[in-house]
């Protein structure tokens, strides 16, 4: 199996990314864009046993994250979901792929390729949602359903870091680790490849932070009211949603994609969260490749 990696000059910045298999195989090959906003594509890596298929599978790292050009300066009104959107067409551009490629977007990622798909680019064949809302009120309103399951005192003690404007503190880290061991990844220990991403973000947080916020359900950041309800009929490529029974992308949060796409499907992953790629990975690389075998061959 062939790897490479490269950058991808983005204006005055960079793109990091990595192909692996045969971008001439004769397959569309499949473009990951891994979640947050502002995680790496460490967590996503999975995604690669695709190339396995005779299709290859393109990762990359976001501007801000990972191994690609890092700006900790710039604020709310340069994180936006255009720039990340452009910063795609200019992936694609650079790798030559305008005649045929499929995208997956896992978490935020899955957003921004709903966000992408709804243009019609030229060339996108397939497209894959995965554990992303399409709206962030619903994904509030749901987070903040599933932390009312939380243990009390774990509760209390989120609740009262938030409202000392204390998220940043070792009590409210660790309380955060009950949710996530339940909603995000129920692998525990945290596999290696979701520890990176994780270790990733604390080290720089500016675009999660701006756009998100401290964690998956105090959502103060950029994002806070975007949707993308209404607009999905749009979307004219097949489209796959995945999604897992204890995911904090609840069945709420992914309803309107499977309500409005034309032609869409909908696998729920039984015994994952927001990660069935890590949780039941054989499974979803399965349910993936079967897909993009069918609509873009």
């Amino acid at each position: 199996m062939t790897i490479s990696e490269g950058f991808a000059p983005y204006g005055d910045y960079k793109t990091w990314y990595r192909v692996t298999g045969d971008l001439a195989s004769g397959k569309p090959p499949l473009i990951v864009a891994h979640g947050g906003p502002g995680c790496t594509h460490d967590y996503v890596d999975s995604f690669k046993d695709i190339a396995e298929t005779g299709r290859a599978v393109i990762h990359y790292d976001q501007v801000g994250n990972g191994k690609s050009t890092h700006l900790p300066e710039k604020g709310g009104d340069f994180w936006t979901v255009d720039f990340f959107k452009a910063e795609l067409h200019n992936l694609i551009d650079h790798l030559g792929l305008r005649g045929g490629y499929c995208l997956l977007g896992q978490s935020w990622g899955g957003m921004l390729g709903a966000e992408f798909a709804v243009d019609q680019p030229e060339g996108l064949k397939a497209l894959v949602i995965a554990n992303s809302p399409a709206s962030m009120h619903t994904w509030v309103a749901e987070a903040n359903r599933l932390r009312e399951e939380l243990p009390t005192e774990v509760q209390a003690t989120l609740l009262a870091h938030e409202q000392a404007g204390t998220t940043d503190s070792a009590d409210y880290m660790t309380a955060t680790d009950v949710f996530n061991q339940r909603h995000v990844c129920r692998v525990v220990p945290m596999p290696p490849e979701v520890q990176r991403t994780f270790d990733a973000i604390a080290a720089d947080p500016t675009v999660y932070h701006t756009m998100n916020g401290p964690n998956e359900f105090h959502v103060i950041g950029t994002m806070k009211d975007w949707s993308i309800v209404g607009r999905l009929s749009a979307i004219t490529v097949p489209t796959l949603l995945i999604s897992g029974r204890f995911d904090e992308a609840t069945e709420a949060c992914v309803q309107p994609f499977a309500d409005e796409i034309p032609d869409v499907r909908w696998t729920i992953f039984e015994q994952s969260s927001h990660m069935p790629h890590v949780e039941e990975r054989p499974a979803c690389m399965a349910v993936v490749s079967a897909f993009l075998d069918e609509k873009a061959a």
